[in-house]
């Protein structure tokens, strides 16, 4: 049973906005927007709250937590700005977390907005030299030139560099494999009315899609969009005090962990996806009490195909080298052993950059409570949310349901 204590940590309020494109409101809007309903969720008001840490990549340099401020409550409390590239809002959930497990607050509201509209594809890249092997039948291996032999700094010609460096060091994996992530997740954000696209694709679809960067065609890439999500944080003591239908909904917060990339004397090519979420993974277990195999969802960074496959590995979903046969075997499904974002994921939820980290805690917490509706996975006790943000930053986030 999860038992309240004085020093535990709590979401009490959970929130989002649908993910899409708003060309007549602002990100500061939607920010308000999920701000109020994570209260409203809460049960409580902008005057219970003793902190207050926003973030946004877009509009950062506007000042998101004053800027919301002033749309739900000016109270005179510490209101913090925060840039974590993809790990933006995520990282304002942890600014919270830290204020109060340091004793400077109670009970604090973290928020994650953006508006970004059709930005494109951030930059489109590919991988040269693909090898034979991994162009598929019926598929001309054309790929979108790369800024050059060395490398690329856009980010579909990162995850599809990291995507095939992965392939090459494993068997069974392939194009096959990085399109059956997708097919999995637009499959699954067809449950999901807050996606910003809730469309299913044939694999077929999906595999003869446009090439954007070798393996990633345009249905393995996310969508830009605009968003919001906020959460509502208290301390164990805090809750205490509060009523029982509060504390029965309450998702405790067994692990926050924010990481970086560690050094290395052979310095950095390229940011080490992998590295960066081995280590943030394995901190968070040892912090929670538990072990890949207790999970019973998990939503992670999928910003591209590859990725989340990779993710599976270094999350440790799977054995070492076994993310191919992991998703062969229909294991991150809904249905399967380890349900992996079952929102639809950042390829069909979509992925307002700063608002994505507290969106993947809403998904969890929202199944933890029983309150998923027809994505709900039965039973769900323990989930691992997890964000990079490239510069790098990794987030990772464990939630249990709370015992009452």
């Amino acid at each position: 049973m999860t038992t309240i204590t004085p020093e535990s940590l709590w979401l009490i309020g959970v929130s989002m906005t649908r993910f899409g494109r708003y060309p007549d409101r602002d990100a500061f809007d939607l920010g308000a927007e999920a701000a109020l309903d994570a209260l409203d969720d809460a049960g409580v008001g902008i005057a219970d709250m003793d902190v207050l840490a926003a973030g946004s990549v877009n509009q950062a340099r506007l000042y998101p937590a004053q800027r919301i401020q002033k749309l739900i409550g000016q109270t005179g409390i510490p209101a913090f700005n925060v840039l974590n590239a993809c790990a933006t809002g995520a990282t304002a959930v942890r600014v919270v977390a830290q204020a109060i497990k340091a004793g400077e607050a109670t009970m604090g509201l973290a928020v994650g907005c953006e508006q970004m509209g059709k930005m494109g594809l951030l930059g489109a890249a590919g991988t040269p030299g693909v090898p034979e092997r991994f162009i598929p039948a019926g598929h001309d291996g054309h790929v979108v030139p790369t800024e050059g032999i060395l490398g690329t700094s856009m980010m579909p010609g990162i995850f599809a560099q990291a995507g095939m460096r992965y392939a090459s060091e494993n068997d069974g994996v392939g194009f096959e494999q990085f399109a059956r992530v997708a097919e999995k997740n637009h499959q699954h954000s067809t449950l999901n009315p807050l996606a910003q696209y809730r469309k299913a694709f044939s694999f077929e679809q999906i595999v003869n899609a446009e090439m954007i960067g070798y393996p990633n065609t345009t249905l393995m890439c996310c969508p830009t969009g605009d968003g919001a999500a906020a959460a509502v944080i208290v301390s164990g003591e805090r809750l205490a005090t509060m009523p029982l239908a509060t504390k029965k909904r309450a998702v405790k917060i067994s692990a926050s962990v924010l990481t970086s990339d560690p050094w290395s004397p052979d310095g950095l090519v390229q940011p080490d996806i992998s590295t960066l979420t081995r280590n943030a993974a394995r901190q968070a277990y040892e912090t929670a009490g538990v072990e890949p195999s207790d999970l019973d969802l998990v939503e992670l960074h999928d910003c591209f195909a590859t990725a989340e496959l990779i993710h599976y590995d270094n999350l440790e979903l799977c054995e070492r080298g076994g993310a191919g046969e992991f998703i062969d075997r229909g294991a991150p499904w809904r249905d399967g052993e380890i349900p992996v974002n079952v929102s639809g994921g950042l390829l069909s939820k979509g992925h307002p950059l700063g608002a994505t980290g507290v969106a993947n805690l809403f998904e969890v917490a929202t199944h933890l409570r029983g309150e998923a509706g027809d994505r709900q996975i039965e039973g769900a006790k323990i989930g691992l949310t997890h964000v990079i943000g490239l510069g790098s930053a990794c987030s990772i986030h464990i939630l249990e349901r709370s015992g009452l």
